[in-house]
C-alpha cells in the first residue's frame, strides 16, 4: 500500500470521526473489552526483548487456557487494533500482542532505529518473548501464529525452537516474495481488465514484469490496485483497521499517529529484506504441528501458492483450512470462522 493511500485513508477515517465520536467509541470499545472472570488476565505493558521495551497485550478469561502469541504482519502493524473483532477468542486463548521494534507502542518507547530493522534480530526477539509467556503461565509450550509478513518472523522461530511451541498456526501466508508479487501483479491486470479499468492497467502496466526491479513505491501501486479490485472484501478490512485503530481504547492519538509512522517507515526500510522471503528456502519439514489457515481468495499473499506449499510441508500433523468469505486478512475479516479453526489446535 502507498504512502499517499495509507496517508489518504487515515485522513478519510479522521475525518468521518470528530474526537467526540472517537471519545464515545472509545468507552463503548473499552466497556464491551472487559473482562471480569475469576481466572481472567488483562494487562497491557513493557517487557524487556533484546535490551529494548517492547510492547504486550495479553487479554484472556481463563490464564490456564492456551496461551496464543500473535506475530504481526506489515511488517510494522501490530494487530491489537483487532482485539473488539478477537473477544470470542479471548474465551478460549490467552492471546498475545507483540508490537515488534520499530512499531506501534514498542516504537513510541524507543523511537525508529533503522539499524534495528532486521527480520532475523525480529526472530530472536519473538523467541525471547515466547520464553517469557512460557514461563509466566507455567505453560510448557505456546500456540505461535504469524500473519502475512509475520510469517517472515513465525516461520523461522518454531523452526529454531520447536520446543517452545505445541503448534504453528500460519494465515495470509507468504510463500516466495517475487513469485506472489509476479503472480499478483498479472492476477490484478486480469480482474482490472474484465471491469474495463483502463486506468489500473495501464499503471500496472508501468511495472516491470519481474518485482526484483521494483522499488517500494513501485510496489505499493501493485497492493493498491490488488486491494482495491478484491473481489471478496475490497478495501472494507482496511478501513475497518483504520476504524479500529482511531477508537482503540487505550490509545491516544499520539499512539495512533505512532502506529501509523511504524506502519509506513518499516515497510520502507525493510523492503529489500523481505522481497527476498522464500519459505521453501528454509526447508518444509517442522517438528511441531502444522496449520495454515487462509483466505480461500487472497489476491494479497496468493491463496495458490500457500495451498501449494502446505502439500509440501512435513510435520507430526498438519491441517489446511481455507476460509470462505475470506480474502487477506482472514482472521480478522471472518473471526468466527477463523476460531473454530483455531480451536482445532491442541497443546
Amino acid at each position: 500500500m502507498s504512502v499517499l493511500a495509507i496517508t489518504a485513508a487515515s485522513a478519510a477515517v479522521v475525518a468521518a470521526a470528530p474526537l467526540a465520536y472517537r471519545a464515545v467509541r472509545k468507552h463503548q470499545r473499552a466497556a464491551d473489552a472487559r473482562i471480569d472472570t475469576p481466572r481472567g488476565v488483562v494487562e497491557s505493558r513493557y517487557l524487556k526483548v533484546g535490551g529494548v521495551e517492547q510492547w504486550l497485550q495479553i487479554r484472556g478469561e481463563d490464564r490456564d487456557n492456551p496461551v496464543l502469541l500473535v506475530v504481526h504482519g506489515g511488517p510494522g502493524s501490530p494487530y491489537s487494533v483487532f482485539t473488539p473483532v478477537l473477544r470470542e477468542w479471548e474465551r478460549h486463548f490467552t492471546v498475545v500482542q507483540w508490537d515488534r521494534r520499530g512499531a506501534g507502542k514498542t516504537l513510541r518507547r524507543n523511537g525508529f532505529n533503522p539499524d534495528e530493522m532486521d527480520f532475523d534480530l525480529m526472530v530472536r526477539d519473538g523467541i525471547e518473548v515466547a520464553e517469557h509467556l512460557r514461563e509466566y503461565f507455567g505453560q510448557e509450550r505456546i500456540v505461535l501464529m504469524a500473519g502475512s509478513m509475520g510469517t517472515i518472523v513465525g516461520v523461522p522461530m518454531v523452526r529454531q525452537r520447536p520446543d517452545l511451541f505445541c503448534a504453528y498456526v500460519g494465515t495470509d501466508f507468504y510463500v516466495n516474495m517475487v513469485e506472489n508479487e509476479r503472480q499478483g501483479r498479472l492476477d490484478t491486470i486480469a480482474r482490472l481488465r474484465e471491469a474495463g479499468n483502463k486506468r489500473g492497467v495501464a499503471a500496472l502496466e508501468k511495472l516491470d514484469a519481474d518485482p526484483r526491479t521494483w522499488d517500494v513505491k513501485q510496489w505499493g501501486v501493485r497492493m493498491q490496485w490488488s486491494m482495491g479490485t478484491d473481489p471478496t472484501t475490497g478495501n472494507a478490512a482496511l478501513t475497518r483497521l483504520f476504524k479500529l485503530l482511531l477508537t482503540k481504547p487505550d490509545y491516544s492519538l499520539a499512539d495512533v499517529q505512532a502506529w501509523l509512522k511504524g506502519f509506513n517507515k518499516t515497510r520502507d526500510t525493510m523492503f529489500d529484506q523481505f522481497m527476498q522471503w522464500d519459505a521453501r528456502a528454509l526447508g518444509t519439514s517442522f517438528q511441531v504441528p502444522f496449520y495454515l489457515f487462509q483466505g480461500a481468495r487472497d489476491v494479497v499473499t496468493l491463496t495458490d501458492p500457500a495451498v501449494e506449499y502446505f502439500a509440501e510441508v512435513q510435520a507430526p500433523q498438519k491441517e489446511l483450512v481455507l476460509i470462505e468469505g475470506a480474502s487477506h486478512f482472514a482472521a480478522f475479516s471472518q473471526p468466527a470462522q477463523f476460531l473454530d479453526a483455531l480451536r482445532t489446535v491442541r497443546c
